[in-house]
């Protein structure tokens, strides 16, 4: 019988922070991330001014909120997206009474916002999967980026987010070719790196879907990994040979079958 350690699928985002925070290079990619509480919620914000609150076990973005200091010339005010939905209060008190009403689970983070870049005035995020070859070296097989819905704060594509090239998502950013191409093999060598890295803390894991997020500096943040991640969002792709390359690694790890 497997153990949690030895699992494939390693679901806390609260261990697999602490695991990637154990590397002092990684570290530098990590946003502040805290378990969620009155006080770590104030301090963070605080120091941050706006933050995320996300279930410590979750997926595909479900009862993700961004929460915010509201900018005002009077009376401090905050504020917290959930789904489409905005909600405004006076005090930290009331602020966090709501949060504590609308978690999904009683076990949540609270980890440093990122002000992502923009495309077409909507948030993105970018996709490496890595995955671990036949000859158990880790590989970066596809990179891919996801346009967030311009009402959501989530990029997921089950949560109306749209999965684009990207390159055409960085191009506003990045207008020479060689410095396009130098970047996302950065951010598909940090994926190998991450992989690397956890695995000696969790060695069961045969694939990861690395999130991360770019700031106005071009700096790479990683705000999540996943160890079941969504293969078939690479089919969304125009050109389908990362798709075909990705789903090849998954069938040879044994998660999918092939089709007869």
């Amino acid at each position: 019988m497997k153990t949690a350690r030895h699992s494939r699928h390693v679901g806390s985002k609260w261990r697999k922070n602490e695991a990637l925070l154990g590397s002092r290079k990684l570290r530098t990619y990590l946003p502040e991330t805290r378990k969620f509480n009155r006080t770590n919620l104030e301090l963070m914000l605080s120091k941050y001014k706006m933050v995320y609150v996300k279930p410590i076990n979750g997926s595909f973005g479900r009862g993700v909120m961004r929460v915010d200091i509201k900018p005002s010339s009077g009376t401090r005010s905050y504020q917290y997206q959930l789904e489409k939905k905005t909600r405004v209060f006076t005090t930290i008190d009331d602020l966090y009474t709501s949060i504590q009403k609308h978690k999904l689970t009683s076990n949540y983070l609270v980890q440093q916002g990122i002000h992502l870049l923009k495309y077409k005035k909507r948030r993105f995020d970018l996709r490496v999967m890595v995955q671990r070859s036949p000859e158990k070296v880790w590989k970066s097989t596809g990179h891919i980026g996801r346009l967030g819905h311009p009402k959501k704060i989530v990029t997921n594509y089950h949560s109306e987010g749209k999965p684009m090239a990207i390159e055409l998502l960085l191009s506003p950013y990045i207008k020479d070719p060689m410095r396009m191409k130098s970047y996302i093999q950065t951010l598909r060598n940090l994926g190998e790196d991450i992989a690397n890295h956890l695995k000696k803390s969790f060695p069961g894991i045969r694939e990861i879907g690395v999130d991360i997020g770019v700031d106005h500096n071009m700096h790479p943040w990683i705000i999540e990994v996943n160890t079941s991640p969504d293969p078939y969002i690479f089919n969304q792709l125009k050109d389908k040979s990362m798709y075909r390359t990705v789903i090849r690694y998954s069938r040879l790890s044994g998660r999918f079958k092939r089709k007869k």
